[in-house]
């Protein structure tokens, strides 16, 4: 990042800095580099035989160049960004674009979870957020502006040397703090490469993402960088165009792809590193499992489980995440090991392996949490997340109002509450999740890739199948 481009990078977000200006280093690297858009390299003996036999080969052996795909999460805040760029990534590999993709990713906790076919990390500094909001360098003794700098370098030389057909970007239309613009600008200017942003179904309140949105650089990335914006959601349960007010512009990039089916997972991590790390008991006991995602901000539904699990006929497994702080993970292990009808997990890679055998499911309400107890059709109790983005709530109070899933606000819960809910009787007319909305996410958006790759449509071309169309 120029001394230009670091003076006008806030703490508090991405979304304010002027996109020509982030872009600037973008113009330097592609205005240097040659007709193909890579780096000029001397023209040594062994260069020239190197381009030499790679002619040959081009000639000799005429093959349709695989698929190359970045998936990219900046990951400040828990692993909702990541797990949910896994399974896209292990979608698209299972499917006929057979792709193979590149994640770019935030957090080092991405290197604990086994990789699909055709699919490797590229792992960046963590870049913190705190429950307020703020960011801070995560790991390393670096200001926020040289971190990003680091990131965005590493990037760019990443995605250059990869070369990919398609980026999609998660949430953040330039990435935190822009860095995805460098590689952005140089990838579409220079090889034609497709963007997409994608989105969960709900980010905040409707007048937070207004405001947050309602900045040059990120109206300039959407309407002249990305091609089309995937929503992983249903608009029978929120419809983020309508609710943020998108321009039309804008509006017409977005395709709803549906929430995305988590037993897709449990192809690819069967056994190994990915296998449960805790034995479900042998009893008739039924089995409850409180998952906390990340875990940043989970201690009080940890605290209410712990003492609203019922002694009698019920046996727990608490994963805490790896995001919570220690001294208040230790203080849980400690009141977990004195209960033997509780486990202790502190980070597990599959949590929906445990998800799949529990009888009950408490969580609290993040995007990949509630795709998993929809998909493996779980009654579950969600006490969502309220600060410092109301993302969760909205999801649970709008599932709730569908009869998927049950409620408690954080200012009800306590440990009574959690035992309440537990030892009642579930409703008989339940909805299947499936029957009220859609969970096939996963083969909508290898479709859509397919169709950006294979025949290089972009949003224009096929929106009127899309724009304001209800998923069936």
């Amino acid at each position: 990042m120029s001394p230009a481009i670091a003076a006008v990078a806030p703490s508090s977000g991405p979304a304010t800095i002027p996109l020509s200006q982030l872009s600037l280093a973008a113009r330097t690297m592609i205005d240097s580099s040659d007709h193909n858009g890579r780096p000029a390299l001397p023209a040594t003996p062994n260069a020239r035989l190197a381009s030499a036999a790679g002619e040959r080969r081009r000639y000799d052996q005429p093959a349709r160049e695989p698929a190359r795909v970045v998936f990219y999460s900046h990951d400040t805040m828990g692993l909702g960004h990541l797990r949910r760029n896994l399974i896209l990534a292990q979608s698209l590999s299972e499917s006929p674009l057979a792709a193979t993709s590149l994640l770019v990713a935030g957090a080092h906790e991405a290197n604990f979870f086994a990789l699909p076919p055709r699919v490797g990390l590229l792992t960046l500094p963590r870049l913190a957020k705190d429950g307020t909001g703020n960011y801070a360098s995560g790991h390393l003794n670096l200001s926020v502006e040289q971190l990003v700098k680091l990131r965005a370098d590493s990037i760019r030389s990443a995605l250059d040397a990869f070369a990919p057909h398609l980026i999609v970007v998660d949430k953040v239309p330039a990435g935190a703090f822009g860095e995805m613009l460098p590689a952005l600008c140089r990838l579409r200017r220079r090889h034609g490469t497709k963007c997409v942003l994608g989105v969960r179904d709900v980010l905040d309140e409707p007048e937070r993402v207004r405001s947050e949105w309602d900045n040059a650089a990120t109206q300039d990335a959407l309407r002249n960088l990305h091609d089309e914006i995937w929503v992983y959601g249903d608009r029978r349960v929120y419809d983020p165009a309508r609710e943020y007010e998108w321009p039309a512009e804008i509006a017409g990039k977005v395709r709803y792809t549906g929430y995305l089916d988590q037993t897709r997972r449990l192809r690819q991590s069967a056994g190994g590193a990915n296998a449960p790390c805790v034995t479900p008991p042998a009893t008739k006991d039924k089995l409850v499992v409180c998952s906390l995602g990340g875990g940043q901000d989970g201690f009080e539904l940890a605290d209410a489980f712990i003492d609203g699990l019922p002694a009698e006929g019920y046996h727990g497994v608490l994963i805490t995440g790896p995001y919570m702080p220690a001294e208040q993970m230790e203080q849980l292990r400690r009141r977990a090991m004195k209960r033997s009808h509780l486990q202790f997990v502190r980070f597990t890679p599959e949590s929906d392996r445990l998800i799949q055998l529990a009888d009950l499911v408490i969580t609290m309400g993040g995007y990949n949490s509630v795709c998993s107890v929809l998909s493996f059709g779980k009654r579950a109790l969600l006490s969502p997340r309220v600060v410092p983005r109301q993302e969760q709530l909205i999801r649970a109070e709008r599932l709730n109002a569908l009869g998927l899933i049950d409620l408690v606000h954080p200012d009800q819960l306590c440990a009574a509450a959690i035992r309440r809910w537990i030892v009642s009787e579930p409703s008989g007319d339940r909805p299947a999740a499936a029957e009220v909305i859609s969970l096939d996410g996963l083969s909508r958006v290898d479709r859509y890739a397919s169709e950006l790759i294979g025949a290089g449509h972009g949003a224009g071309q096929h929106a009127s199948q899309q724009k304001g169309a209800t998923l069936p």
